[in-house]
């Protein structure tokens, strides 16, 4: 296949962690053509197709050991060709460009479903991408959750910690902790959290309840096709952290799923893969889901570390599936 994968620049990927590094190499180890581009590259214009600048890379043999340390010095990617090629001739597109959805990753969106018109095979689904929300997708889901609020009203947020005593605040366009506040029953600083993530009231917050579980880890379940990968990876909070997120120093662990992270994930991954979400990540503290993840999700190389559960291999598994389908379908 020829597969075209949209992302941050390769220069930012921090290649001994990221996961979309390990699907680009898994693809490549069975033979897959790999192209990437980043979302400034994709255009449009009228009479054409939707069409991107790519390039064509090999992925070569690398010590890992020496980039997590931050001492290699050799390239991990070599550059094969550059050219111009409409989305709809790449046999998938996989958008893999980090949070935060702002506004040009909401147009990408778009973009990509326009070229889903003109026949590209898009993961996730863009329409999915934009009607999932990662802070807000929970919503769906109450019967899965802790208590929440979602408010941009600062009263409702004091009545909401009055109520529980102990809660976390957090904005709705964050990713990897960032702007997360934790407040106690004494409600110390809570005003002035409330200023910083409210903005006086033109600022949607999340607000939820403290779950002490976090203390054993955030863990990050994963979903493929709607099926689900046996181990999750907790992000364990360090020091005086009360954030797990490996952005922030948390300890990854992979471990078995629980009984009740299974019930979760088997409730909610097909209902959320029938809509195109191919890859989803739930974060669970304790028995609650507190966001689920599918811009770009991560954590397949901890837990490939940790574990021998090569989750690279089950994703581009589910690629070849799609694209077996698809060839089958309009043989």
């Amino acid at each position: 296949m020829k597969l075209l994968f949209v992302v941050d620049p390769l220069a930012s990927f921090k290649i001994y962690k990221d996961t979309t590094y390990v699907m680009m190499r898994e693809a490549q180890r069975r033979g897959h053509e790999v192209s990437v581009c980043v979302p400034s590259d994709i255009f449009w214009l009228q009479g054409g197709r939707v069409t991107a600048q790519v390039e064509t890379i090999a992925l070569p043999e690398v010590d890992m050991a020496a980039y997590a340390a931050g001492s290699a010095t050799e390239a991990w990617w070599q550059l094969q060709q550059v050219h111009t090629l409409a989305l709809a001739d790449f046999d998938a597109v996989l958008m893999r460009k980090d949070p935060p959805f702002d506004s040009e990753f909401f147009y990408t969106t778009h973009l990509l479903s326009q070229a889903e018109r003109e026949g590209a095979k898009v993961f996730n689904k863009p329409a999915a991408l934009r009607d999932h929300p990662e802070k807000l997708d929970i919503l769906e889901f109450p019967e899965w959750i802790g208590p929440t609020l979602v408010t941009r009203d600062p009263e409702r947020i004091r009545a909401f910690h009055a109520e529980h005593g102990d809660i976390i605040l957090k904005p709705l366009d964050g990713m990897g902790g960032m702007g997360i506040f934790r407040v106690g029953a004494d409600g110390m600083n809570l005003g002035s959290i409330i200023e910083t993530l409210n903005d006086h009231g033109r600022t949607s917050v999340m607000v939820q309840r403290y779950i002490p579980a976090i203390k054993q880890g955030d863990k990050r379940i994963l979903i493929i096709d709607g099926q689900v990968v046996p181990h999750a990876l907790a992000r364990i909070p360090q020091g005086n952290e009360i954030r797990g997120n490996m952005a922030v120093g948390g300890k990854a662990v992979a471990q078995p799923l629980s009984a009740r992270d299974l019930q979760i994930a088997e409730a909610i991954g097909p209902r959320l893969a029938a809509r195109g979400l191919l890859l989803i990540g739930l974060d669970v503290i304790g028995d609650f889901v507190t966001e689920i993840n599918v811009t770009s999700p991560t954590g397949f190389q901890e837990i490939f570390n940790q574990t021998g559960c090569d989750v690279a291999a089950l994703y581009i598994d589910a690629i070849e599936r799609r694209q077996a389908t698809w060839l089958s379908t309009n043989a």
